[in-house]
């Protein structure tokens, strides 16, 4: 009798067949390395009890002089101020109309013709009307959505029959909030719709355009904000937590304000509002790699003079900026094929750029998180870190992750830091999918990586004293994640799915077999909460180290034919070993869980091997 320790290193690794990354993890989801061991994640709890509308892709918090926290919440048919007890919608007006006798009625129906010859809205817009008198039995006042008709005309919903068909509601105002935007990346077709290079050039696939992001950023206690490929905005919190947000440039002595940006950042200390990929000063030619910044203190004045600090700067290597992030003594600057460092000097340069990575690429605005002084992000088809030099990010699951990428809809693709467990994620639309489902981390204290599945749309890390990271849902709900050990989204707790599965290792040398007659768990069910914690584990030995990898696969994710008896046993809190039956030359382990209430941590296994001969 032998006892033998399962001792697999730390991380999960795709780069290699089943076995010859034997003495790796293979297979995940769910799952996260702390000390080098596996365990299932956190849990989740919904952050309050409102819904907003639309899909959030942007979350920003930040803190008033009273020490009220908000948080500012950017979606692609709403902008919300959160106080944590409710969502204030404050998104900025486009336009503000007089009709006169604007409605039609239908009897018997709920359904509102609008005339406007003004025009500007679109499907799916939001308009709110004031001042109007009945018409058709019907009072038309408050928020509707906008059902496009015809030109000058559009549908509404009055939420009740009216009792006659007639025209009317007098002198009415109607408040058109902004148009709304794409939900997901929408296409160009054609040829030359894809990247040079890419998988779509010249095949008439699609190009990624039009998703609706927030860029958003704090003043001190107001709040900077504006679409991509839009004008800015400002929310002041001097005005009330109800109030909407306005231009920035109708603000008394506003000068120069961009009227259409692709990012924005404020720096934090020397306090100068950015932009980037704008217009010209005193002009509207947009410039996609064209950088401009405000005067210092002062988030109005742009245009620049002998006695202020506005200014711009125009960068060179590539066709546009595609990301930003702000460093301790720099802010970043990625094109699609470069890095810049921008740093103050003063006046009169006030900021300059410097080149410090070349011949590099980068996926979406939202890929790049930092931490702890690096940068790190996903590129086409590889990762990259800067940390003072730009270099690549070795991953041990680069081709698993980009050929499960839809690379369609990279615009989705969003990162984030855990700071707590020291990891940075990506989230993505895996292969097929329009929606964000799946995630990758990448863990930088412990070098490795692992992934899974995971439906989520922005995600903001804990910082000033709040203890969790948050993250939006496809549910129109914040969630807060290291919150608990079970998912608890609707308010009621579900279990989380989590597994981890071995790649096959050697059990026994040359063309004997062995046998498995016992196993001794070292599972640690710390931080549970069922009465009787359990999870599952599962043992496939094999015959042929070589064959059977282009196999249909089982469950748990090993090759059929090679399997030569799986054995499945429930290892229990104080369970202190479990006999088993299975024979074969190597051996895959597979640890899961699904019930609600258990958190596990996988220590490391022994298994009682003896020698049995030969086929």
């Amino acid at each position: 009798m032998a006892i033998t320790k399962v001792d697999i290193a730390p991380g999960v690794n795709r780069e290699d067949t089943r076995y010859g990354g034997k003495g790796t993890w293979y297979e995940c989801d769910n799952v996260r390395f702390r000390q080098g061991k596996p365990e299932k994640i956190g849990g989740w709890t919904r952050s309050g009890v409102n819904t907003f509308l639309g899909i959030c892709r942007s979350i920003w918090r930040w803190s008033l002089l009273s020490g009220e926290t908000l948080r500012g919440i950017g979606t692609d048919v709403k902008f919300y101020i959160d106080s944590a007890t409710t969502y204030m919608d404050v998104t900025p007006l486009r336009a503000t109309t007089v009709l006169t006798n604007p409605f039609e009625t239908s009897s018997g129906s709920s359904t509102v013709i609008v005339t406007d010859a003004a025009g500007g809205f679109i499907d799916g817009d939001y308009v709110t009307f004031s001042g109007a008198t009945a018409v058709g039995g019907l009072t038309i006042d408050g928020e509707y959505v906008i059902s496009l008709n015809v030109d000058g005309t559009y549908d509404i919903d009055a939420g009740s029959n009216a009792g006659s068909s007639t025209t009317g509601g007098g002198t009415v105002t109607a408040e058109y909030q902004i148009n709304v935007g794409e939900s997901v990346d929408a296409t160009m077709t054609g040829w030359g719709a894809g990247p040079w290079g890419g998988a779509s050039w010249g095949s008439g696939n699609s190009g990624n355009v039009s998703l609706r992001i927030w860029n958003q950023s704090n003043f001190g206690q107001d709040l900077i904000a504006g679409s991509q490929g839009g004008p800015l905005y400002i929310w002041k919190a001097s005005s009330g937590l109800m109030s909407r947000m306005t231009p920035l440039a109708d603000e008394i002595g506003a000068a120069d304000v961009p009227i259409i940006h692709d990012l924005l950042l404020i720096s934090d200390v020397s306090r100068f509002v950015f932009v980037f990929g704008t217009n010209n000063i005193c002009g509207d030619d947009y410039d996609p790699m064209l950088v401009r910044w405000s005067d210092q203190e002062d988030a109005t004045v742009w245009t620049p003079l002998a006695t202020n600090q506005a200014g711009s700067l125009r960068l060179s290597r590539g066709s546009k900026i595609v990301a930003v992030k702000q460093s301790r003594q720099e802010m970043l600057v990625w094109t699609d094929l470069a890095l810049y460092s921008l740093q103050y000097y003063g006046a009169p340069e006030v900021w300059g750029a410097q080149l410090v990575g070349e011949n590099i690429s980068i996926t979406s605005s939202r890929s790049v998180a930092y931490s702890n002084g690096i940068s790190y992000w996903m590129g086409e088809n590889k990762f990259y870190m800067y940390d003072g030099r730009t270099q690549l990010l070795p991953c041990d699951l680069r081709r698993y992750i980009f050929n499960d990428f839809n690379h369609d809809q990279e615009g989705q693709l969003f990162s984030g830091t855990n700071e707590a467990f020291h990891e940075i994620w990506w989230f993505y639309c895996s292969s097929g999918s329009t929606t964000v489902d799946s995630y990758v981390i990448f863990n930088y204290a412990e070098g490795i990586w692992y992934y899974g599945s995971m439906a989520r749309t922005a995600w903001l890390d804990a910082a000033g004293g709040h203890a969790n990271p948050i993250a939006s849902t496809y549910n129109n709900k914040l969630v807060l994640h290291e919150d608990g050990i079970d998912d608890a989204e609707t308010g009621s707790d579900v279990a989380i799915s989590a597994y981890i599965l071995s790649s096959q290792f050697a059990i026994v040398d040359g063309d004997r077999f062995s046998f498995i007659r016992k196993v001794i768990p070292d599972v640690s069910f710390e931080g549970s909460t069922a009465a009787s914690p359990v999870v599952d584990m599962t043992l496939y030995p094999l015959h042929d180290s070589g064959s059977g990898h282009n196999s249909p696969l089982s469950a748990g994710g090993v090759a059929t034919d090679d399997v030569t008896r799986t054995s499945t046993v429930t290892v229990e809190q104080y369970t202190p070993q479990l006999d088993i039956r299975v024979r074969g030359r190597q051996l895959s382990v597979r640890l899961s869980s699904d019930s609600i209430g258990v958190q596990w941590q996988l220590g490391t296994p022994r298994v009682d091997i003896r020698p049995d001969g030969r086929r």
